[in-house]
């Protein structure tokens, strides 16, 4: 429900920070809305500049969530529910939707760049915050890296269907597949940190593109392959049961994780009250409508059982289709562009986290510095490309790569409850949209995400448990002193 709404009024005793106290007040102390929206785009040396409008915040959410998952999540999701994973679809579809709609209320109440971090900080105290800051930059810079790797290889498909040849394994597989240095992975994030350095507004200008082209060749796809569809391939609509179909939709859900891109964007927009939570729940809407399409199209134009250990299930339909291996060729180069589309749009988030973290102290002033003239946190883009560069082409991911599911639901555990906070703490508060039937919708998001939590391996748990550990140990050894509230208390 969309309201209009200017600024928060200025003054209230519920968001001031604590009084100086104990350590228990200094982790819970609190930074006031009215002072994270005035820090807004504010940084050392220069400011953000707010370029973006509804359309290019719109592509930057699809560019984070539209890539290697419709790619390749068909075979590891068909074999469990069979034809009926369009419903699995649906279902991942609605469990993302409860956290967006608490995103997207949040994100027009404090349009920041810290995302989750900034709302948790806002409602939730200082400590919680950097655990949530902490689970971002797992999950923004890790994913960079895993999808880099990803990139390289429908590269290679691309190189061999177009010239007959691949990069050497050595110089384009993960270490511990037969690789050495992955080059594609390091070479892709560095393309994607030139597009940055250029400046917000071209950089969406370089996504809306790239988003165009991996949405034309989805949509290509099913203009082909709907050819080949035989309604016999949908008899045995749900061989597994609805065990089945539960199973695929937890695998499905983490196709959908990158919605909430378009929060990193809140000191970039033009109108961000109003045009973050359209941003978030249109992504949401046309990203759920493309991943049914194609999964309905690919399972009536190949029988369910024969998606088991596909990756390339789309190639391998509209080459079967068509009988011609060009159209193969013509959906890797698809691939490559859609790959490279999330790799620029998660980087871009990483860089404004650590952006807004940065600004509060709890990290070095490096990553608040903006060059003046691009109006680019230059300093942090240079850092977190090179780390997620290196991390992908030279370390291999294996269960830290599965590690970024359990921040980002973690994450979005927060924003729901920090939902319900300020809904208590500042009712009156404007809201350009309102999460329906709150306190409802924001608990069921909360119980789904701790629901999809558990379901995950024991390994990733202590994954998870030792990133924590490190977290904590930077947090009490730097930010907790160094935290502009801490300063500003003296």
């Amino acid at each position: 429900m969309l309201e209009h709404g200017a600024a928060p009024p200025a003054g209230d005793r519920d968001t001031q920070p604590p009084a100086p106290g104990g350590l228990g007040t200094r982790l819970l102390r609190r930074k006031p809305v009215e002072r994270l929206v005035a820090e807004g785009g504010k940084g050392e040396g220069g400011s953000l500049r707010r370029s973006m409008g509804v359309w290019q915040l719109t592509m930057i959410s699809i560019g984070a969530t539209l890539g290697t998952g419709i790619f390749v999540v068909l075979g590891e999701a068909v074999p469990d529910a069979g034809p009926a994973v369009v419903i699995s679809f649906i279902i991942a579809g609605i469990t993302a939707l409860f956290s967006a709609l608490s995103y997207a209320e949040l994100a027009g109440t404090i349009p920041v760049s810290g995302s989750s971090y900034s709302y948790a900080y806002a409602t939730l105290g200082e400590l919680v915050a950097w655990v949530c800051g902490w689970c971002l930059i797992l999950e923004y810079g890790v994913s960079v890296a895993a999808v880099a790797v990803g990139w390289g290889e429908y590269l290679n498909e691309l190189l061999d269907g177009l010239f007959g040849f691949t990069i050497p394994d050595a110089l384009s597989a993960p270490p511990g597949d037969g690789g050495i240095f992955n080059l594609p992975a390091l070479l892709v994030v560095l393309l994607a940190m030139a597009f940055l350095l250029g400046g917000a507004k071209e950089s969406a200008r370089a996504n809306t593109v790239m988003v165009l082209v991996k949405i034309v060749a989805l949509l290509l796809f099913c203009g082909v392959a709907l050819q080949g569809v035989r309604s016999g391939n949908y008899a045995n609509f749900m061989p597994m049961g609805m065990a089945g179909v539960s199973a695929a939709g937890a695998t499905l859900f983490f196709s959908y994780i990158g919605f909430d891109a378009a929060s990193t964007a809140g000191e970039e927009a033009k109108n961000p009250q109003r045009d973050l939570p359209r941003a978030i729940m249109l992504s949401l809407v046309i990203v759920t409508a493309l991943y049914c399409l194609v999964a309905a199209i690919a399972v009536g134009a190949m029988p369910w059982q024969k998606f088991q250990g596909s990756e390339a299930a789309l190639a391998g339909i509209m080459k079967a289709v068509t009988g011609q291996s060009w159209w193969a060729v013509l959906l890797a180069f698809g691939a490559v562009i859609a790959i490279a589309s999330v790799v620029l749009t998660v980087l871009y988030g990483q860089t404004r986290i650590l952006f807004a973290m940065s600004r509060d102290g709890l990290v070095p002033k490096a990553f608040s510095k903006v060059h003046a003239k691009t109006g680019v946190p230059r300093v942090n883009t240079v850092i977190v490309s090179l780390f997620c560069g290196v991390l992908a082409a030279a370390v291999p991911l294996g269960q830290l790569a599965d590690a970024t599911s359990i921040g980002t639901l973690f994450a979005f555990a927060l924003v729901n409850v920090a939902v319900i906070v300020l809904r208590r703490t500042r009712p009156d508060m404007p809201r350009t949209f309102r999460t329906p039937l709150s306190p409802l919708f924001p608990a069921i998001g909360f119980v789904l995400c701790l629901w999809m939590m558990y379901s995950l391996e024991a390994v990733t748990w202590v994954v998870f448990g030792v990133w924590m550990v490190v977290g904590l140990v930077v947090y009490f050894g730097y930010g907790l002193r160094r935290s502009r509230l801490a300063t500003s208390e003296k």
